[in-house]
């Protein structure tokens, strides 16, 4: 009996990429079944029945699932490939022969947890805003965190990108174990959405500037045990917690 499933889902299970950049892939011309390009984002095609191309490479069929929890260091890129030879955070990974992914962004002067694998429809899931998947950062900033700011970060900034929802905000320690620039307040803070470079717009609206950023926590996990440039692989049970947050099944 042939297996049909709709070609996004084909793409993004064989660990190429999520099903929303799959769609775009798509849409774009960049799929042929057969030989032909195919723009209908409704195809059902059946993989073992057909020959299916992404940018003119034969998709080999699922890959085994990969999730890795990742210490990204500063000075590494969040993306699978840089065209101009910049690192990325797949260099600190040199063993993984599958074709992964890391889930969201992490700036290239931003550090800590990041998640990496080729489970497309679970990072689809965990990037959604509709499940508001938390995380959580510690910052170190110049200036003075009063009560007053605090209490902005929490209720939501106006960015030039729209409000900011509730946000939650508390101080830390003075200093961080082996941090190397003095006299900055640190604070965490926890947040469910995913705009670019959000943390470091929010504080300079307060009038902080941030100096050390490192994302200590994300949907549940966190770095315990994993040090800066290492990674884990992610339990069967982290994996099913993962899948309930994202709202999806495996």
């Amino acid at each position: 009996m042939m297996q049909e499933e709709r070609l996004q889902k084909i793409i993004s299970q064989a660990g190429i990429a999520s099903r929303r950049a799959a769609e775009k892939m798509i849409l774009e011309g960049r799929v042929r079944v057969d030989g032909q390009v195919v723009r209908e984002l409704g195809t059902k095609v059946d993989p073992a029945a057909h020959t299916i191309l992404v940018d003119g490479k034969k998709i080999a069929g699922e890959e085994q699932h990969v999730y890795l929890l990742l210490n990204k260091p500063k000075g590494y890129l969040s993306t699978a490939k840089d065209d101009r030879g910049r690192r990325t955070v797949l260099d600190l990974l040199p063993e993984v022969r599958e074709r992964v992914y890391p889930v969201g962004r992490l700036d290239n002067n931003t550090e800590g947890l990041l998640l990496i694998t080729n489970d497309g429809a679970l990072m689809n899931g965990l990037l959604h805003p509709r499940f508001e998947v938390e995380k959580t950062y510690h910052a170190g900033v110049t200036g003075k965190l009063t009560e007053e700011k605090l209490q902005m970060l929490r209720d939501g900034l106006l960015l030039e990108d729209g409000m900011t929802a509730p946000a939650k905000v508390s101080l830390l320690p003075e200093r961080e174990p082996g941090e190397r620039v003095r006299g900055l307040t640190r604070a965490a803070i926890t947040i469910h959405e995913g705009r670019n470079r959000q943390v470091r717009r929010m504080f300079a609206a307060v009038g902080c500037d941030v100096k050390s950023l490192k994302r200590v926590r994300f949907a549940g996990l966190t770095l315990k045990g994993v040090a800066r440039g290492q990674h884990r692989a992610l339990t069967e049970e982290e994996v099913s917690s993962l899948y309930r947050l994202a709202g999806c099944t495996r």
